[in-house]
């Protein structure tokens, strides 16, 4: 892949709402996973997991703790990306606690790119009662839900959304306005 065609690649990814019934096969999620595997990780210590759901009643009670948000419901399926502490903790102590963040942010944004290279779609949700899905998921205390990702075949296409000039997030050696 030339320069260009992974600048129109990434320009063409989408946060997508709405879904065609149906789901994702188990070959789609395989591929997603060892795309998410693939990612980079604190110490080479992979501080992530993923708890994907597609009982259609988990994904209710997931939507409910993500104030009502209804695309996982319409796509069958979502990933809920976690940090897990004890994973980098074990070497890196509480900055650990940092380092399982960022690792499972990571494997979460190549869920997405993976899922947009066999043409799903994929809608990133950060707002959640994290406590309750905690609960919903009987996830570990060790273990923190970062993101909920909505997978399924779109049945729309947003258009872009615009962005910032990428020059206006950059500073050189120090920070200036």
């Amino acid at each position: 892949m030339d320069p260009s065609e992974f600048q129109s690649f990434l320009a063409s990814r989408r946060s997508v709402r709405e879904y065609e019934e149906g789901g994702i096969t188990v070959e789609e999620k395989d591929y997603i996973l060892s795309a998410a595997s693939a990612c980079p990780t604190a110490g080479n210590l992979e501080a992530w997991d993923v708890v994907i759901v597609s009982d259609e009643g988990q994904l209710e009670v997931l939507s409910d703790a993500a104030g009502g948000q209804r695309q996982m419901l319409e796509s069958g399926c979502a990933f809920v990306v976690c940090a897990n502490y004890v994973r980098s903790m074990s070497r890196y102590g509480e900055r650990g606690i940092l380092y399982a963040v960022q690792d499972a942010t990571i494997a979460a944004t190549y869920m997405m790119l993976a899922a947009h290279a066999i043409r799903l779609q994929t809608c990133w949700m950060g707002a959640f009662d994290e406590a309750a899905v905690k609960e919903v998921l009987e996830l570990p205390a060790h273990v923190r839900p970062v993101a909920i990702l909505s997978v399924g075949a779109g049945s729309v296409s947003p258009a872009s959304p615009g962005r910032m000039d990428p020059e206006d997030h950059a500073h050189y050696d120090i920070w200036e306005e």
